[in-house]
């Protein structure tokens, strides 16, 4: 009998470890959990019912751009007409947006990281809630690259700080907390694979800068205040290049933190709207602006149909 009690133990074990984590003894206190920022409840909605089945979870800045791909994925997964409508699960609420087409999930995340940290405390407690297994989140986005062609994709390998540590610092109850901020290497892998199937734009492993600012904190010449040279910007970003960084943007260090706490299984792929060792300014026209960031959406959606079309 032992071997049977210990596979069964492995079994749940297992089923176990693909549930997405919390670590906050508070919340089975709790009769009902509010998600204020979504406007939705678990005293008011029924989570595993809506969201139980879902396997991908996709992130990014823009409202707009986030319905805009719920509406691709619509198309690419033959759920729907990719030009019809699909409904805000957060419309009581303007600080969010979020849409579902079968097991994906699309949700807007603002700029910053303060803004996306808050948004994602609330979806890991939506997916636990939800007894959600098996999920993938993906950040898609904008970036602005560093010797890159502007339209390059870049998958991220870790995200760093602005002095190129692969860490998160919070302060918390006055005390600074350094996370992680490694990716899924294989997840990485994964996708870079299909942007060779894809074979339509430039497509790159390394590693991202996020800052906590758009203009100073990534080295711009363009802001209200710059208090460098032109020379030591330009030494700036090229020791980041050295350093492995390939693009910036300003959300991927909490996501990757974040997500590594949950264990979920998370990646990170941007486009890059210019290359800052050429300029800080983004002037390409908007129908080119429009395609760069259709990218992220195209090689992500293409990821998802190729592991659904597996299962």
């Amino acid at each position: 009998m032992a071997p049977v009690h210990t596979a069964k133990k492995t079994e749940n074990d297992q089923a176990t470890s693909n549930l997405v984590h919390v670590d906050n003894p508070h919340l089975e206190k709790m009769k009902e959990d509010i998600l204020y920022h979504f406007d939705i409840g678990t005293g008011t909605h029924d989570f595993p019912a809506m969201f139980g089945d879902v396997k991908f979870v996709c992130v990014g800045g823009s409202p707009s751009r986030m319905k805009a791909f719920a509406q691709y994925i619509n198309g690419e997964l033959a759920l729907g007409d990719p030009n019809s409508d699909v409904a805000n699960i957060c419309a009581g609420t303007d600080r969010y947006a979020m849409y579902k087409v079968g097991p994906v999930l699309s949700i807007s995340h603002g700029m910053g990281i303060p803004s996306i940290s808050i948004m994602l405390h609330e979806l890991i407690k939506l997916l636990y809630h939800s007894k959600c297994t098996n999920v993938t989140i993906i950040r898609i986005g904008t970036s602005g690259g560093i010797g890159l062609e502007p339209g390059s994709v870049v998958i991220t390998s870790q995200s760093v700080d602005a002095s190129f540590r692969p860490q998160f610092e919070q302060i918390i109850l006055g005390k600074t907390v350094v996370r992680n901020t490694e990716l899924d290497s294989e997840l990485a892998r994964e996708f870079f694979q299909c942007s060779k199937e894809i074979n339509k734009f430039n497509t790159v492993i390394g590693n991202t800068m996020c800052t906590l600012d758009f203009y100073e904190g990534q080295a711009r010449l363009d802001g209200a205040f710059c208090s460098y040279t032109e020379e030591e910007k330009m030494q700036y970003l090229k020791a980041a290049y050295d350093a492995g960084v390939r693009n910036i943007e300003m959300e991927s260090s909490v996501f990757a933190a974040m997500c590594n706490i949950s264990g979920l299984k998370a990646a990170v792929v941007c486009v890059t709207l210019l290359n800052r060792l050429e300029g800080d300014q983004i002037s390409s026209s908007h129908e080119v602006l429009v395609d760069y960031q259709q990218r992220p959406q195209k090689l992500v959606g293409f990821f998802i149909k190729k592991h659904l079309n597996k299962a």
